[in-house]
């Protein structure tokens, strides 16, 4: 059903044509921050010599990290939001013509790249982001740069083989090999494992003994992700109890919690849209593991976006006169996750009280909190 949905997303690019995409074409941007920090950000080439990568079994793992954190004012550049060679081989995926190749390359953002951080060792909460499956990492960006100014270290993987296109620092472009795979149950479970394992190792590499972030502070760690990254956040929880808390941002999850259940919070957040028939939809199996999660949990879905909405991807796309179907603009729905997605980390990372996640918001009235029970 996942392939049948992403050809779906890919069509609807296409429907837009080479003449009103051109017409609509402008600098994207990121909406500005809502924290009161600025932020920085900065890019790591890790290595995991320990494991083979799951796609090209010759090669060790190799992943594209960026970090964004709060920063000490700075009159520094602007953080590059993907490379051009990326911008390029991401728009030719998604089917995206009369655009500039590498107009996603110059998409406007909030961070300053290779900004001074702020904080002593172990001050910051350490947020883990997962994009979904064929995206890169720069697709919740958005969301990070906010985390960030409202004080989190926050560390997006680019999960090498799974998007359209990783750039290493040596000049190395490598494409989605994953996706010449049989895209059948196993093939999900194998996903899950992999970014399951790449984060753990991430976090080995941040907070362990010889810690490349001193400040991400190893006892207050949390994990969302998008889509497949949604997915991964549960699984990730189930095998490595350092993670505290995470989201499932309107992923359909695929690898079912043990019966022996999950104490440690967790949210489901998706689309309103999720309970009308016919749809593909993640909530089959978010009904199942619910029954498991036995600690603090919320299901939030929102009225009107699609499944785009909820990253860069829409609201990138929204800039540039792309029409993905949503009924709600996509600005609103970064606007309604970053709010419900602060939220949540605020109350189990810091502790603080957060009325927003007790009740239905008037601030929010697009958002509804589902009993499945």
């Amino acid at each position: 059903m996942r392939k049948h949905v992403l050809a779906a997303v890919a069509g609807l690019l296409a429907i837009v044509t080479s003449t009103s995409v051109a017409e609509a074409a402008q600098t994207p941007y990121l909406p500005p921050p809502t924290g009161h920090f600025p932020v920085g950000s900065t890019s790591l080439h890790l290595t995991d010599t320990s494991r083979s990568d799951p796609w090209v079994p010759a090669r060790s793992r190799e992943l594209m990290v960026t970090l964004w954190y709060p920063a000490l004012p700075s009159g520094g550049r602007r953080a590059q939001y993907m490379t051009p060679r990326e911008s390029e081989l991401f728009l030719t995926d998604a089917g995206i013509t009369g655009l500039p190749l590498d107009l996603l390359s110059k998409t406007r953002t909030n961070a300053i790249g290779g900004a001074k951080p702020l904080g002593g060792k172990h001050s910051m909460p350490l947020i883990v982001l997962s994009p979904g499956y064929t995206k890169p990492r720069a697709t919740l960006s958005s969301l990070a740069e906010d985390l960030a100014s409202r004080g989190y270290v926050v560390a997006g993987i680019g999960h090498t083989y799974e998007n359209a296109a990783t750039e290493f620092p040596d000049g190395r472009v490598v494409t989605c090999a994953s996706c010449e795979v049989l895209h059948d149950e196993a093939f999900w479970a194998k996903l899950d494992a992999g970014r399951a394992a790449d984060t753990s190792f991430v976090l080995d590499e941040l907070t362990g003994p010889h810690a490349k972030w001193p400040s991400a502070d190893p006892a207050r760690i949390a994990m969302a992700g998008h889509s497949a990254g949604g997915s991964a956040a549960l699984t990730t929880m189930v095998a490595d109890p350092r993670v505290r808390a995470g989201i499932d941002i309107d992923g359909t999850t695929n690898t079912p919690v043990p019966d022996g259940g999950l104490a440690r919070p967790f949210l489901f957040l998706g689309r309103a849209s999720q309970y009308t028939p016919g749809l593909p939809s993640p909530v089959i199996t978010w009904e199942r593991d619910w029954r498991h999660l036995t600690g603090w949990k919320r299901w939030l879905v929102v009225d009107g976006p699609v499944h785009a909405s909820f990253t860069d991807v829409g609201l990138l796309g929204e800039q540039l006169g792309l029409d993905f179907g949503a009924k709600l603009p996509a600005a609103r729905t970064s606007e309604i996750t970053r709010a419900y997605v602060g939220a949540f980390f605020d109350l189990h990372l810091r502790h603080e009280r957060e009325p927003l996640l007790d009740k239905p918001s008037r601030r929010y009235p697009e958002v509804a909190f589902c009993a499945p029970a």
